[in-house]
């Protein structure tokens, strides 16, 4: 058995259902938990700030390399993000930090600039990490690696009655556009392209529910934590 810390990487296209999933799971576990995507978010937000051009890599390098980043675990709720100290969890939720994370995402210096802070999450009692690239790139040896997907129409409905509930304005023809458009970026990019592991477990979570596909995720990693001891 690995001396590491076990790792349960879930990676995805946007809405699909990763991120809660994989926050529940880690609660239910005790594990720490990983959003991946949310550090690409915080670089677009903090290149946004310090007026740093998108298309800049060193700029954008620098500040993935000196950001200091921490989530923190709200029982009931989504963790807190916090960048340099300070909760930043509203703004990072919004469309326009995606799609600026999107952006940042397909530059590979800042992917490799990133790499190590990504792995430092990596510590007993064991780590869920949620994205994109986890089990290709990141956690190559996770102890179970799951693609979670959703059709695109699922998937900006789903967005779209978040972003309705929080408050936000939301066009559903619009947001469907993004998603395709993001999941081609996200698939045609170089490095770390979106795509499942060789050895990960596909699901399908467009008629599932969040419950469901925990409960199917937890059985999964059960037997797998069985097979190896």
């Amino acid at each position: 058995m690995s001396a590491e810390a076990p790792v349960v990487t879930i990676d995805g296209p946007s809405g699909s259902g990763k991120g809660t999933v994989s926050q529940v799971i880690a609660d239910r576990l005790g594990w720490h938990f990983l959003d991946s995507g949310a550090l690409y978010r915080l670089i677009g937000l903090a290149a946004y700030r310090a007026g740093a051009s998108l298309s800049d890599a060193p700029a954008l390098c620098i500040i993935a390399r000196n950001m200091k980043i921490s989530f923190v675990a709200r029982p009931g709720d989504v963790p807190a993000v916090l960048l340099d100290g300070v909760e930043v969890g509203e703004e990072l939720r919004s469309e326009v930090s995606g799609e600026r994370a999107s952006l940042v995402a397909i530059i590979p210096d800042v992917r490799a600039a990133l790499l190590q802070k990504q792995r430092d999450f990596r510590q007993f009692p064991g780590l869920v990490a949620d994205g994109r690239d986890m089990g290709t790139t990141v956690f190559p040896d996770a102890l179970l690696k799951v693609f979670l997907t959703a059709s695109p129409e699922v998937r900006a409905e789903r967005r779209y009655k978040q972003l309705k509930e929080k408050g936000f304005d939301a066009n559903l023809s619009r947001l469907l556009g993004e998603i395709r458009e993001r999941d081609q970026r996200d698939a045609a990019r170089t490095v770390s392209p979106l795509k499942p592991a060789a050895d990960a477990i596909v699901l399908d979570s467009s008629d599932l529910a969040i419950v469901e596909v925990v409960e199917r995720i937890l059985e999964l990693l059960a037997e797998r934590r069985a097979s190896v001891v």
